[in-house]
């Protein structure tokens, strides 16, 4: 027979990260010493009181069977209890909170859950790419809204057409950002609203690192009056506790939204792992001094490096918030052509800006996921390269 994927599947550009990937493993092939700074993947293991309630939960037979529907309820009410204690918002967990296999797989199934074909998606950019993809895979067609560093990376409302606004179904935000590290004020928050009451569509926030922050804690889309008519937020355990590969977040906010992604999610999983559940709920009704202890970490990190690529000349603004620092490359070169000198000629792993949308040419993201001598030795391969 012959293997034909599908047009959708064919819509696809190539996943950024997968092609950073293959680069990698050809230089690690060849013997070279790779500083790894693409893939926001966390080096910092667990902590051991959320592991040690997921090898005990993982002993439970009562946990070894289909998990289904929308979490256990300890779980959702750990979620809620998380919710009120670090922004004071007030969640249902009966019907305002449904458990996801990580925020990435609610993200990304959310568009077949409510788009027709040809139906819009605004999502401003440089962003995830993921949330694209999923709309072309959904059938649905995205406007992209540029982040531009003259409005502070933030999204110019007033700037979209008011013809696109009444014909979009789902507009994704994401705050703190990936990739460009920016956290949104109340005001933008407040339009957002606005805007979405008006011409009736779902805002879909992305509040993954809401948690890796420096300075001032961000907020929360719930917090804001009117969220919960107008939208949904994403969260996980990923980032905050050091969890990527237990795969375990949660959507909550609009009754009805989350109802609605829950009846999709029935036909496609079986739901999230109960050990790993409960897991999630040592996390979050656990002491958080884990939590600060990370962005302790990572505050180092990020002053080291950023600092370092000043000194370098490089322009660069100190994140606020997750461990991204969003760098514009050197006069002259693409973000493509800095990423591949930087692994051809240093033996460093970056992600070009250009991958994550139009507006991120002339940029590159490194991921501050590994230790300071590290990130000095960067800092000194860097200083060699001339540019």
């Amino acid at each position: 027979m012959t293997v034909v994927a599908s047009e959708r599947l064919g819509k696809l550009p190539p996943y950024l990260f997968a092609a950073i990937d293959v680069k990698k493993k050809a230089a690690l092939e060849r013997g070279a010493d790779i500083i790894s700074l693409g893939v926001g993947d966390p080096d910092l293991p667990t902590p051991a009181h959320i592991i040690t309630a997921g090898q005990e939960a993982l002993a439970r037979s009562a946990n070894h069977q289909y998990p289904f529907g929308a979490g256990l309820l300890v779980f959702r009410q750990a979620v809620a209890r998380w919710y009120k204690n670090r922004f004071d918002v007030t969640l249902d967990p009966s019907r305002e909170i449904h458990a996801l296999i990580g925020s990435k797989e609610g993200l990304t199934h959310l568009p077949l859950a409510f788009l027709n074909p040809g139906d819009t998606v605004i999502i401003p950019e440089p962003a995830y790419p993921a949330y694209n993809a999923s709309v072309i895979i959904a059938g649905g067609t995205t406007h992209f809204i540029p982040l531009l560093e003259k409005n502070g990376f933030l999204p110019d409302l007033a700037a979209i057409p008011t013809g696109i606004l009444k014909k979009t179904k789902l507009f994704y935000f994401n705050s703190p950002s990936n990739p460009l590290s920016v956290t949104a004020p109340r005001s933008l928050y407040e339009d957002l609203i606005r805007l979405a009451r008006e011409n009736d569509f779902l805002i879909v926030h992305d509040a993954a690192y809401s948690e890796m922050y420096y300075e001032k804690a961000p907020l929360s889309f719930l917090q804001i009056p009117g969220a919960k008519d107008t939208g949904i937020e994403f969260h996980s355990c990923s980032k905050t506790y050091n969890m990527t590969g237990w795969r375990v977040g949660w959507v909550c906010g609009n009754p009805e939204a989350v109802r609605v992604l829950g009846s999709l999610k029935d036909n496609f999983d079986s739901g999230v792992f109960q050990a790993v559940q409960e897991a999630a709920v040592a996390a979050l009704d656990g002491s958080q001094v884990c939590v600060e202890a990370m962005r302790t970490v990572y505050r180092e990190r990020r002053d080291v490096f950023v600092s370092g690529l000043k000194n370098l000349g490089w322009h660069v603004t100190p994140p606020p918030a997750t461990f991204y620092v969003w760098a514009r490359v050197p006069s002259g070169l693409t973000s493509a052509q800095t990423a591949e000198r930087l692994l051809e000629e240093a033996h460093i792993v970056c992600t070009p800006g250009s991958g994550f949308g139009p507006s991120g040419e002339g940029y590159v993201r490194f991921a501050l996921t590994v230790p300071v001598p590290r990130l000095k030795e960067a800092l000194a391969r860097l200083g060699k390269i001339k540019f």
